[in-house]
């Protein structure tokens, strides 16, 4: 009896210690991933934190758009409060080695100007395809391509069956019609004395006008076929008749096609010649929907180019194409200048500055007077009663305005500034640790706000791969405010895409083969930004939003 009780004792006893054992383990594992669990939120905490809540800022790119990744919120480098000034001092000599120059900031009337890239192009209303007016086969072609011709000069010679025909036919149909014509003659005489009756005068003199109207027909089809009316004039009989014709130039310019070799048997829909006159071209650039509000037709435009940098030719824009590319978001600006040394080829790459708004009493400095500290831009006064004195001043910046740039605050008219010379007084300054600059961006003193020194969490990057024939992503969504850092590595050795180029940006950065490059900027207005390689072939799209 007691063996068996301890029997059933024994496996109740087992059971809740089985039981214990699963509580145990369910409870360690249950704490070990809390706790695993706590830190992973922890760190997806801090990670928002860093990025000032990007799961829920951040808008969706488009299709085929790749959006920098990296954290968000503003750029901490620029506060609101200004920075306080800073005082200078140098001595005569000092100044005198660093070439200090001043000039006084002034107001200025002075129009913005929207630059675009632009391609010359002929004047597609001065350029004609030569075709022949008969039939036939070339036997002679007397211009090459690229020679200048004038207007009737014959620059290739037909020999033309056709024409041959119509000239036989031409004194038939002359022939007949002095016989008709004598015909008429006699029979009025014979009506005359009545030797004729009034009928049949009316049916001659019906005949007469028939002959007549096929002879103006045969020199109309001869004028068509290219002879011309002193040739027509001449033809009196068989021996006058030719059988070449002379291809002539339509006008006064350059031979930029030329299709036409001895022994061609061609038709009038035979594109033989295109002559250009090159007294004029056009200039074609792309216009992003951002700007159509600030260009119109008949807007000033100045244009320079690379290959002649002292030549600057002015012109109008002429035409905006009504029509926005699918593809790009531009529509087609053209802007006609006169070519009249033929310096401007067709194909070639132009800057275009078309003047756009016009601003009234805008308060500029030179763009050499402004330096960078980190996310700020500062100005050097001049102490006019205290020479030597450089006072250091945080300034707002506005558009540029040719080669000044607009000062919205910080500056007053008449405050003289330092124009040449500014880099070696920031040096100086941040050498005798007056202020703690950091490195200077050279795009600030173009207007734009520098990417403001910032720990990596706190910038928006991307990668972009540059083949071919295409940047890869070709669309990239940034935030507007946010710094950025774009690395543009180029991996082929074929493309065109030797440098990137960022307009708006006043960005120009070589990309080295297998190089990573990384361009760093704080996009400032919301809206695409475009950006190209050097010479305009690849072409890329920054969509910058709003926060």
């Amino acid at each position: 009896m007691t063996i068996a009780w301890k029997e059933r004792v024994r496996w109740p006893m087992v059971a809740v210690a089985a039981v214990v054992l699963i509580a145990l383990g369910a409870a360690g594992a249950w704490l070990y991933m809390r706790r695993a669990m706590g830190t992973q939120t922890a760190s997806t905490t801090s990670a928002a934190a860093a990025g000032d809540g990007m799961a829920g800022r951040n808008m969706p790119a488009p299709d085929g758009a790749v959006a920098a990744g990296g954290g968000a919120g503003p750029a901490t480098g620029a506060g609101t409060t200004p920075l306080p000034d800073v005082t200078i001092t140098l001595t005569e000599e000092a100044a005198a080695r660093a070439g200090i120059a001043v000039t006084p900031a002034r107001r200025d009337t002075a129009a913005g100007s929207l630059r675009l890239a632009g391609v010359v192009e002929a004047n597609e209303y001065r350029q004609v395809a030569v075709t022949p007016l008969a039939a036939g086969r070339l036997t002679r072609v007397t211009v090459a391509l690229g020679d200048r011709v004038t207007r009737g000069q014959s620059i290739a010679e037909i020999y033309s069956p056709e024409l041959a025909e119509a000239q036989t036919r031409y004194l038939t149909m002359r022939a007949e019609f002095e016989a008709a014509h004598q015909e008429l003659v006699r029979t009025e005489r014979l009506v005359e004395i009545g030797a004729a009756s009034k009928q049949e005068l009316e049916r001659i003199r019906a005949q007469h006008t028939v002959h007549a109207t096929g002879v103006e027909g045969a020199r109309a089809a001869l004028t068509l076929l290219g002879l011309g009316a002193e040739r027509i004039e001449r033809l009196r009989g068989a021996s006058n008749i030719t059988s070449t014709v002379s291809v002539p130039a339509p006008l006064t310019g350059v031979v930029t096609k030329r299709q036409a070799n001895v022994g061609l048997n061609v038709d009038p829909s035979t594109e033989l010649f295109t002559v250009v006159d090159l007294s004029t071209v056009w200039v074609i650039g792309a216009l992003y929907e951002r700007d159509f509000s600030r260009v119109s037709v008949g807007s000033p435009a100045t244009v320079t180019t690379t290959a002649y940098p002292s030549l600057v030719l002015k012109g109008k824009v002429s035409y905006i194409d009504p029509q926005v590319s699918a593809d790009t978001r531009t529509a087609k600006l053209r802007v006609e200048v006169t070519n009249r040394e033929q310096q401007l080829r067709l194909g070639m790459y132009a800057d275009m500055a078309v003047e756009d708004r016009v601003t009234t009493g805008v308060l500029v400095v030179p763009r050499t007077a402004v330096q960078s500290l980190g996310a700020r831009q500062v100005v050097y006064l001049v102490e006019p009663k205290q020479p030597g004195k450089f006072v250091e001043r945080e300034v707002r910046l506005g558009d540029r305005v040719g080669d000044d740039v607009q000062v919205i605050a910080g500056v007053a008219a008449g405050d003289v500034v330092v124009a040449e010379g500014t880099f070696f007084l920031r040096a100086e300054g941040e050498r005798r640790g007056l202020r703690s600059g950091g490195a200077a961006d050279p795009h600030a003193a173009m207007g734009m706000t520098p990417a403001a020194p910032a720990a990596t969490a706190d910038i928006q990057t991307a990668n972009v791969r540059v083949g071919d024939a295409a940047f890869e992503p070709s669309m990239i969504t940034l935030r507007k405010g946010v710094p950025a850092r774009l690395t543009f590595t180029r991996v082929s050795d074929k493309t065109c895409a030797t440098e990137v180029v960022f307009p708006d940006y006043g960005i120009k950065q070589a990309l080295p083969l297998n190089q990573g490059v990384a361009i760093e900027f704080t996009p400032q207005k919301a809206g695409d930004v475009a950006f190209a390689c050097g010479m305009g072939m690849l072409k890329g799209m920054l969509m910058v939003q709003e926060p």
